[in-house]
């Protein structure tokens, strides 16, 4: 972290910056007979007359007054300690009040929202929600707030909110104030439009015509869908099934010849490392006997069983192979080509872009002589099992999530592997990392999912950095026996985005980790291992399972293999690149053109604000959105999506806010 002679000891930088510690807020005591449902209650009634009444100031008397701001997203640099730093403030807002997904950090750039925005939203009925009561937290020692969840209105929808309040210790009184550092507005539905769920679902019976019904509605015979998505993987599909929900007619075109082949076709030892109370997808989640962590193939059974039984329209073996937009009615001409070789062409209001991370198309680095290598060159998306390489040798070129499961399993299958690491990577075990980043909320003892998203979404970036810059230094003691043995193997590892751990590698990266499953590392040596005990690549690297190679970075490729910029070679009869995805812009330039993709907005990474760049709203262009992340990300935002489209069908969508 930086220091500076001028900056007071006690000042923190870098991503402790975004905490409200107790030495911050003037080492108040907590009393032990805290009644934090009282605390709450009598904060959110204030709350709740100021937002009614439209008063700014109000508010922001009942807030922390800071005049913080990180920057931390801004800058490759850390805090500026000369910068005046004080409690932070953030207020989080999705659709409720802005239409928009905005993080605001500090008292003046609340102010400016609030002003702008309170008039317009017309907040009303604004409730405690007693059935998730208000209680103190204490995630670290310095560390203490009470948490509470509301309901509200706006002139527009059903809205939740989340509140944390922290005690600041008055200077003169020694009395305890507890004011919120962090707000969070969402919102839930649109007023007149719910979602038709529940005691809205189709009473009727169906005495032989379900059938007939199903392909008439998919076929979109002498028709168009209001909305048209674009790929069929899990975000996709989370949007059509969030559409199909508020009435709205959509169509999603996939290019695979069944839902699901997107991870069906990946290799046979791809696996999710993300725990199955992650995973859930909208209104169907999986069955209590699922496993936790979910093989490639049987994901994608359950996206083809979810399709089906959520009826969402889907065309398969199909491709968007133009589209373009009229400049007065903003609608969308979509040419769609059918495996047959006939095309239709659809006019959708609306296009998601739902192809996944950077567009789905593969990377591989321009490498000199590459045409002159006589083996085998592929991509980690083209290839398929172990024992297509066997008896030949085979080098890996990645050290993320790819490289190692694909590593795993030649190893697995007695091929001679090695992986050759072109930069460090953050290594962290799911067996210590997953339930001190998710187990609060995710787990087999958490909440319900849609509590949890809530919660989740209710921490704006900025802050969260804070926490996970703690919580990955707990996870790299947990894991300090099998980051010690890589080290001593040679592997690199980081820690992470600005040392902010995994899920800021995700976010501006959307790569760069590895998470491994881990045994207890006590009895590793003692496991005879093979195809069905999977103890992580980790484990293989240390005991020379998987040899390693990063010493120098490739100068080109030879007849034989690969030679490195320190004189070095490598034989090998197969070469397969765990290089990731391309530039998003060049899916977007294929299909809508230069104009579109060159004018669009950056596709992932985070903003200056925190929040994910060019997903889940529009990306500069009326009527074209796009969505991609994990399954958890689009289970949320999904939603997000979907009721923006709504409101703009209805005619409720107000505009989004501008500060400028």
């Amino acid at each position: 972290m930086q220091t500076s002679a001028d900056t007071p000891p006690s000042l923190p930088l870098g991503p402790e910056a975004s905490l409200p510690t107790l030495p911050r807020l003037g080492q108040p005591h907590i009393s032990e007979d805290l009644n934090a449902v009282e605390v709450a209650s009598q904060w959110l009634n204030s709350f709740a007359e100021y937002a009614q009444q439209g008063d700014v100031n109000g508010i922001l008397g009942l807030l922390v007054s800071s005049s913080f701001s990180l920057n931390f997203f801004e800058s490759p640099e850390h805090v500026d300690p000369t910068a005046p730093q004080d409690i932070p403030l953030y207020w989080r807002d999705i659709l409720a009040l802005t239409w928009d997904i905005r993080t605001f950090e500090g008292t003046e750039k609340i102010k400016q929202f609030l002003s702008s925005q309170l008039p317009l939203s017309e907040i009303s009925k604004v409730q405690l929600q007693t059935d998730v009561p208000p209680q103190l937290q204490r995630p670290f020692p310095d560390l203490a707030w009470i948490q509470l969840l509301f309901k509200f209105e706006t002139k527009a929808g059903l809205c939740s909110g989340v509140a944390r309040l922290v005690p600041i210790s008055d200077k003169e009184t020694q009395d305890v104030i507890w004011k919120a550092f962090n707000v969070f507005t969402n919102l839930e539905e649109l007023k007149g439009f719910p979602e038709k769920l529940g005691p809205r679902r189709n009473q009727e019976p169906n005495h032989g015509k379900w059938e007939t019904g199903r392909k008439k509605e998919n076929s979109f015979e002498g028709k168009d869908p209001t909305v048209l998505i674009i790929g069929g993987g899990h975000s996709g599909l989370d949007t059509a099934a969030r559409l199909k929900a508020l009435d709205v007619p959509t169509l999603v075109i996939e290019k695979n010849a069944k839902i699901g082949d997107n991870w069906r076709s990946r290799y046979e030892a791809l696996c999710l490392h993300d725990p199955v109370w992650y995973d859930h997808l909208p209104y169907m989640p999986y069955p209590p006997t699922w496993p936790v962590y979910t093989p490639a193939k049987k994901l994608a059974n359950w996206l083809e069983f979810y399709a089906d039984a959520l009826e969402l329209n889907i065309w398969t073996s199909s491709t968007v192979t133009a589209a373009t937009q009229d400049p007065e009615t903003k609608t969308w001409s979509v040419t769609v080509k059918k495996a047959d070789g006939s095309e239709r062409i659809f006019k959708a209001k609306h296009v998601v872009l739902a192809i996944g991370f950077k567009g789905g198309l593969p990377y591989i680095p321009e490498i000199p002589a590459m045409t002159s290598f006589k083996g085998q060159i592929l991509h980690s998306l083209h290839h398929e099992k172990a024992t297509d390489h066997a008896g030949k040798k085979v080098v890996v070129i990645g050290s993320c999530t790819s490289a190692h499961d694909i590593c795993v399993d030649y190893a697995d299958h007695g091929i001679d592997v090695t992986m050759f690491q072109r930069s460090s990577t953050y290594v962290m075990s799911t067996k210590n990392g997953i339930p001190m980043l998710l187990g609060g909320l995710y787990s087999e003892s958490g909440p319900p999912t849609e509590l949890a998203d809530r919660l989740n979404n209710s921490m704006p970036n900025s802050f969260m950095a804070g926490i996970t810059y703690r919580v990955s230094k707990l996870i790299a003691e947990a894991d300090k026996e099998i980051l010690d043995g890589l080290h001593k193997r040679g592997f690199r590892t980081n820690t992470g985005y600005k040392d902010c751990g995994l899920l800021f590698h995700v976010f501006t990266k959307a790569g760069g980790y590895y998470m491994g499953r881990l045994t207890h590392l006590s009895t590793v040596n003692h496991v005879k291992r093979g195809p069905s005990t999977d103890v992580g690549g980790s484990q293989y690297i240390i005991d020379g399972k998987i040899k390693l190679k990063n010493d120098s970075q490739i100068k080109e490729f030879t007849e034989n293999g690969l030679k490195f910029e320190n004189g070095s070679e490598l034989n090998t009869d197969v070469v397969v690149f765990c290089t990731g995805l391309g530039n998003p812009r060049d899916s977007i330039r294929r299909i809508f053109g230069n104009a579109v993709a060159d004018k669009s907005t950056q596709i992932w990474g985070l903003n200056e604000e925190g929040e994910i760049s060019g997903c889940y709203r529009d990306i500069g262009f009326s009527g074209l959105y796009n969505i991609q992340g994990n399954l958890a990300m689009c289970r949320f935002f999904s939603k997000t999506l979907a009721l923006q489209i709504k409101a703009i069908e209805e005619g409720i969508f107000g505009s989004r806010y501008s500060s400028d």
